[in-house]
């Protein structure tokens, strides 16, 4: 959308959007997915019919987009036409795509052991353990506060997490006794504010970003010599996989990692080591003549 013309239509679907609660980030998404398919159409996005549409959908397919960048153009444009201007016109002129299908890569016990250790400092070492230690995503480790770990009860409170929901993650005794650590470092500083953030950012009035997060992560990475392809949420991978592997009901698991649905969390038995190796393999049963 432009500054001009089509500035009350901007307004117009921010206001449809605050109404039904959507969170600055996917109010953002949103406008920029208008923006630019209107930047594609060369004229005001609401003069738009199915057919735009559908050649827009083409274009971005054309122009190698990923899966979930057009599905993400869909879902805005979707509100756009459907709520804003009150047409069914995205629904006619574009569909979903379907994304392939990958399974994650996961670090070997061994390997997120030598990763914690080499963390740039025991304040990165306690956010990435906290992240392996409870398979919390990035933007909840990094949102948790002083008083969100409860030792008396042995829970961590997770406040508005994904899908704006609260829950519990667990709190092992390690992971207590390095978040205790941390606590003790970090007041000695003053880089820890009462009732403050739990990993606080330059200033301690703002919390660390995951931007800052995830180079702390690819750093110790890289000082580790793990050379597998992995990213900060790889940690959360290998909190379910791991837990798999120790014989864990995948129900608890999917309570634990927060999933609505059970499918979601069962594609972590698909990189359990253990789920392989407790099945022979059709080979073993054949009497074949040494080497």
């Amino acid at each position: 959308m432009t500054n001009t013309a089509i500035s009350p239509l901007r307004q117009r679907m921010i206001d449809d959007m605050t109404v039904r609660g959507f969170t600055p980030s996917t109010q953002r998404g949103y406008l920029v997915a208008v923006t630019n398919f209107a930047a594609f159409f060369g004229r005001p996005p609401d003069q738009a019919d199915a057919e735009d549409l559908r050649r827009y959908q083409l274009h971005m397919r054309t122009g190698m987009a990923s899966a979930t960048s057009m599905n993400a153009a869909v879902s805005a444009l979707r509100f756009f036409f459907g709520v804003t201007l009150g047409r069914g016109d995205a629904n006619v002129g574009m569909t979903t795509v379907r994304a392939p299908k990958r399974l994650p890569v996961v670090l070997s016990p061994g390997e997120v052991e030598r990763l914690l250790n080499a963390a740039p400092g025991l304040k990165y070492r306690a956010a990435l353990g906290l992240a392996y230690g409870t398979g919390l995503r990035a933007s909840e480790v990094v949102s948790l506060k002083v008083t969100d770990i409860d030792s008396e009860r042995v829970v961590i409170r997770v406040e508005q997490g994904k899908g704006r929901k609260d829950r519990y993650a667990m709190l092992s005794d390690p992971l207590l006794d390095l978040l205790r650590a941390w606590w003790v470092e970090a007041s000695k500083r003053g880089v820890m504010l009462p009732g403050g953030w739990l990993f606080a950012g330059q200033n301690p009035v703002n919390h660390l970003t995951t931007r800052q997060l995830n180079r702390a992560f690819h750093a110790a990475k890289d000082a580790a010599g793990i050379n597998k392809q992995v990213c900060l949420h790889t940690l959360r991978h290998c909190f379910a996989t791991h837990l798999l592997e120790q014989d864990v009901d995948i129900r608890i698991i999917q309570v634990l990692l927060g999933h609505k649905k059970l499918d979601t969390t069962a594609r972590y038995a698909q990189v359990a080591s253990s789920t392989l190796h407790g099945v022979k393999s059709p080979l073993e049963h054949l009497n074949l003549p040494p080497a």
